[in-house]
């Protein structure tokens, strides 16, 4: 069985940097260079003193201000301390913070981390859109199309998990999966989006069939009598660069490996909807855990 977490401080310098992603980007050392580096009087500033002036920066300057030097990474390697705490404070909603769409991730960091990752406001059908809480997708009740949206990030290598559910009907098809950057957001009709190309691949929660390249690639889980999913019940989506597969678990059960042989290109997370106003909510939970 296999299980998945945020990142700790160990694992990452900073928060963009530990997901690998091939669309994030980093500003200059701005803010770092301002604050004196790691040397001279800054370098020895107490840590509270130094958690005061983090707390005013923004994430991109953060992630360069854990690269100064040891002192500052270690600094900020509490995952729950007030810099992070004030920083999810600034950008997440309150909505976020206070419901149970966070609660498998047990840092402020982890909360921010997935917030880099949520689903795209910009890179989605025009008929959806991602609610204020900033990891819901709500599709609007619009007939003939199939609707989708990729997160704000892409993997070309190491290992990443995340959740999705569902928290409306799920019509005559739901697909949750990965896709390229190619691979179309929307379409005529109600079909199978993810896994209707060579761009995508996906799995139909409605009658548990795999798809990729227009092509029902099986059933699954592969077992007889397999449940039909449950609204509300959160899927976790494990995808391994490293290894080329897409996984799933479901209640903390692994599923097995849906598929195998990905290419070696950037992949996205991804989710395609056809119900009018049904939501899908996606929460990153960074590098899976096994055990």
């Amino acid at each position: 069985m296999s299980g998945a977490g945020a990142g700790g401080g160990a694992q990452s310098a900073g928060l963009g940097a530990a997901a690998a992603g091939c669309c994030s980007s980093s500003s200059g050392a701005g803010s770092a260079a301002l604050l004196g580096g790691g040397s001279g009087i800054a370098g020895r500033l107490p840590s509270r003193v130094l958690e005061h002036v983090f707390s005013y920066l923004e994430l991109p300057d953060l992630m360069n201000c854990s690269l100064v030097c040891w002192h500052w990474y270690n600094c900020l390697a509490d995952e729950n301390s007030e810099v992070w705490r004030s920083l999810c404070a600034r950008l997440l909603s309150e909505e976020a913070l206070r419901s149970d769409i966070l609660c498998n991730l047990s840092s402020y960091k982890a909360k921010l981390k997935s917030f880099q990752h949520a689903l795209s406001t910009h890179d989605c059908s025009r008929n959806v859109y991602i609610k204020k809480n900033g990891f819901t997708l709500h599709r609007n009740p619009i007939a003939q199309s199939t609707d989708g949206a990729r997160g704000k990030i892409g993997f070309s290598e190491g290992r990443h998990a995340w959740e999705i559910w569902w928290e409306g009907p799920l019509g005559t098809v739901a697909v949750i999966g990965i896709a390229t950057k190619r691979a179309p957001m929307q379409c005529q009709g109600y079909v199978a989006l993810l896994g209707s190309d060579d761009q995508s691949w996906g799995w139909n929660l409605v009658d548990n069939n795999l798809l990729h390249n227009g092509e029902v690639n099986g059933n699954f889980p592969q077992c007889n009598n397999a449940p039909k999913y449950q609204i509300g019940e959160r899927i976790r989506v494990i995808l391994d660069m490293d290894d080329k597969t897409l996984a799933f678990e479901r209640g903390f059960e692994f599923l097995g490996v849906a598929f195998r042989g990905l290419p070696k290109t950037c992949l996205f997370p991804a989710v395609s909807a056809v119900y009018g106003n049904t939501e899908v909510t996606m929460v990153y939970l960074g590098r899976p855990l096994d055990g």
